[in-house]
């Protein structure tokens, strides 16, 4: 407790506080208030995105009900500047980007009470100019692909009128929808095959566990009107192959495990397969490169094709990524470049026009590092999104 005299002395501090502050208000006016910010602005993006921009697409391993996909360009130099906008893909989802139509498309999953409830598939379309939802499809219940994410779960086909959706689970199809009328055309039957790689203008094919493609051709209406399988062209005991292809032109590229290519005619109805020959030069076949990753190829508008890459390869050492991205001429069937990443890569993604870039996901800190795919130099390191697990990325279009 205070006695009289000490509160006395505390009361006339204060005040005398109280009369130093009124004496710099009076000598400093306040400065007039801020204007009244409008709300309900939304920003709009250009309706085809430049070439410096790319889709990075975070999966949200560690809480997969709020996965996003990140719309970046990589020509600025803040984070503040880099990120253009965001939209979420909900329980590891895939997308597509479809910029005839300025649309972006998500298999998402939703339970009617959060982590429980009934089980809702969809599929999502975004406006790609304002990133806001402008329709859903709902799928059928618990069908389907879901697993990381996979360039090939999703596919547009018939000049950007359809989308093939893949589904396992664990049984093989793909629902056929029709974008224009935003509903389900059919469910297609693919057993022993999954994904959805392109087959001519108004089919696709799958890829099977017994080394063959089955190709299907639908009719104006998507009805099949044939579904043929290859012959095998790989073993997925003895000499398996990535399902991540790269595409040049009508051409789809498919790494092995063992370090060769496999091209893929995709041109036609029926997929054609061709003869493999090596990614690694032979005087360094015996050093053990390989192919490693997740997203581990990309392709660019100069009619090259890129492969992550790692030395040492053992079994099972073809998810850890890799040390290298090398680049290929497949016309020559031979590698034109190499670039050493100056951090291990996970997945990588190649942006388009004239003078590519190459973006690649740094699995250490999940950071995305930037290169002038010419030139082999390493650009920027891009840190901070907020991501936790930037699996897959696209040149954005």
């Amino acid at each position: 407790m205070w006695n009289g005299s000490e509160t006395r002395a505390v009361a006339a501090v204060l005040c005398g506080l109280m009369g130093a502050g009124q004496a710099l208000a009076a000598d400093k006016p306040l400065p007039p208030p801020l204007p009244v910010e409008p709300i309900g602005i939304v920003e709009t993006l250009p309706r085809e995105y430049p070439a410096s921009w790319f889709l990075v697409h975070d999966a949200a391993f560690f809480h997969m009900s709020d996965g996003k996909v990140w719309v970046l360009d990589t020509a600025e130099d803040t984070v503040a500047r880099q990120v253009q906008g965001t939209f979420n893909v909900s329980m590891i989802g895939n997308i597509q980007q479809s910029p005839s139509r300025a649309e972006i498309y998500a298999t998402e999953t939703f339970q009617t009470r959060g982590t429980r409830g009934e089980r809702i598939d969809v599929l999502t379309i975004w406006d790609q100019e304002n990133l806001s939802p402008v329709a859903e499809v709902v799928l059928p219940q618990g069908k389907r692909f879901m697993g990381l994410p996979e360039r090939d779960a999703l596919l547009l086909l018939n000049d950007d009128r359809w989308l093939a959706v893949a589904n396992f689970s664990p049984a093989a199809s793909v629902t056929l929808v029709d974008l224009e009328e935003r509903k389900i055309i059919g469910d297609i039957g693919t057993p022993g095959c999954v994904l959805t790689y392109p087959a001519g203008k108004r089919g696709f094919s799958s890829l099977c566990a017994d080394g063959r493609f089955l190709s299907t051709e639908l009719a104006e209406d998507g009805s099949v009107v044939a579904q043929v399988r290859t012959d095998a062209f790989f073993d997925s005991d003895d000499s398996p192959i990535f399902e991540r292809p790269a595409y040049v032109g009508d051409m789809a590229y498919f790494p092995t495990f063992a370090g060769e290519v496999i091209p893929v005619d995709v041109s036609g109805k029926v997929a054609r397969v061709g003869e493999p020959w090596h990614l690694v030069p032979e005087a360094e076949r015996e050093q053990g490169w390989a192919p490693g990753g997740i997203g581990i190829t990309g392709e660019d508008d100069l009619g090259r094709f890129y492969v992550l890459m790692h030395p040492d390869a053992t079994d099972g050492s073809h998810n850890g990524g890799g040390a290298e991205v090398w680049i290929y001429n497949p016309e020559k069937q031979t590698r034109v470049a190499r670039i050493a990443l100056r951090e291990w890569g996970l997945s990588l993604a190649v942006s388009r026009g004239p003078e590519p870039k190459l973006l690649v996901t740094n699995p250490v800190n999940m950071s995305l590092e930037l290169y002038d795919a010419q030139s082999g130099d390493f650009l920027k390191t891009i840190p901070d999104l907020g991501q936790n697990t930037p699996l897959m990325l696209f040149g954005a279009r």
